[in-house]
């Protein structure tokens, strides 16, 4: 059935009113209608939306705009003195869960190849999921939103090089070569942002900051237009719009910018959860039923327990420390990323790829259930825990 994409925004943002609907009125989680719509209207489904590529596309803005709005309220030396605090904790959990994924995999006969992948794609959190169930009074001015930021960029940048040896794994051979270049794009792509905003940026926002139409396309122009520079220079675009909020987060109109993109991230965002509903093939479920189920289990029980501990040494707060292992029990897009790329390079098998992807819908939903019914959060259904 061939769709024209105004028929597929149609089912797609009707379908999630009507299904958000029932699930206010049923109390759950938002974002498990949308991956149930997902599901439901996409090619393994009643294929009402069929050019899923394009759909998933356009979604992968959303988390641009999420992580320049993000970038958008982290000042430069805020975030270097978080990132150290985080580095240790950070590193330890990602070879915890990297172990328990490989282990498993290994266990149910997948080869040492897809197990490895497969392990490396349960080292992630989920920025998405960690920062809209987070209150904005803590992420901007509480331990736990510096922590949780600190932890989710460090995690990011270990997912850029995860994907990078996918990627150098496509001739045949490992190449160091991407490394070296990533490395010394890095500091590249950093030094364009801060001097492009202090000597053309800025001025033109003083100038012209009377005209908010200019300010709100001059926004979306930096986001884009960076993220498009850091893919183009081998790190990634999350990585560019990110850097896009931070070189702007000096800026006094920074806030006023956050306010305005807001709506345009949610609405890309809605396109991300039905995408991943949409891609995901409920036919070879049957096969990979049990190492998901368990894989699951230990993610969304393991991280907690593994957060917990390794944040003692950072705060003496037991119900802080348990409160970012909750918020963090999920696995990532990134983690996506990594069985879409690896299963398009013949990397892994379709099972293993779908393995990763169902263990991500699963943590996704039951970490947002957990989060949303215990601690304060923006789309809490009870009255009590909502904070915005």
């Amino acid at each position: 059935m061939t769709t024209t994409l105004t028929f597929s925004f149609f089912i797609i943002f009707t379908g999630a009113a009507l299904l958000a609907t029932l699930a206010l009125y049923t109390r759950q989680p938002l974002l498990m209608a949308y991956i149930a719509l997902g599901a439901a209207a996409g090619p393994y489904g009643a294929a009402w939306v069929s050019d899923v590529q394009l759909l998933a596309e356009i979604a992968s803005i959303g988390i641009l705009f999420l992580l320049f709005l993000l970038g958008l309220d982290m000042q430069p030396s805020a975030l270097v003195k978080t990132l150290r605090k985080t580095t240790v904790v950070a590193l330890l959990s990602s070879l915890a869960f990297a172990a328990v994924g490989f282990s498993l995999c290994t266990a149910f006969g997948f080869s040492m190849q897809e197990s490895l992948i497969a392990g490396a794609a349960m080292m992630f959190s989920s920025t998405i999921i960690g920062i809209k169930l987070l209150p904005t009074t803590v992420l901007h001015h509480r331990i736990t939103g510096e922590l949780m930021v600190g932890l989710l960029l460090l995690q990011d940048l270990i997912a850029i090089f995860v994907l990078l040896v996918l990627f150098s794994m496509s001739s045949g051979s490992f190449s160091a070569m991407a490394f070296v270049k990533t490395l010394a794009a890095l500091p590249i792509l950093v030094g364009f942002a801060f001097l492009t905003v202090r000597y053309l940026l800025l001025p033109l926002l003083q100038r012209f900051d009377r005209f908010h139409e200019y300010i709100f396309l001059l926004a979306i122009a930096w986001c884009l237009g960076l993220a498009e520079l850091g893919h183009q220079l081998g790190l990634s675009a999350e990585m560019g719009a990110f850097l896009a909020g931070i070189s702007l987060a000096t800026s006094p109109i920074s806030q006023y910018i956050a306010i305005n993109l807001k709506p345009l991230r949610d609405f890309f965002l809605i396109l991300f959860f039905f995408s991943l509903g949409a891609r995901f093939d409920i036919g070879l479920l049957s096969s990979i039923i049990l190492p998901t189920l368990l894989l699951a289990t230990l993610m969304l029980g393991g991280k907690p327990v593994v957060y917990r501990f390794l944040m003692k040494t950072m705060t003496r707060s037991k119900a802080l420390a348990w409160d970012l292992g909750f918020r963090m029990g999920q696995i990532s897009e990134f983690s996506l990323l990594i069985a879409y790329v690896a299963a398009e390079q013949k990397l892994i098998s379709d099972e293993v790829s779908h393995l990763i992807q169902a263990t991500a819908i699963i943590s996704f939903v039951v970490s947002s259930y957990i989060v949303v019914l215990n601690y304060p959060t923006p789309i809490a259904i009870s009255d009590r825990l909502r904070r915005d």
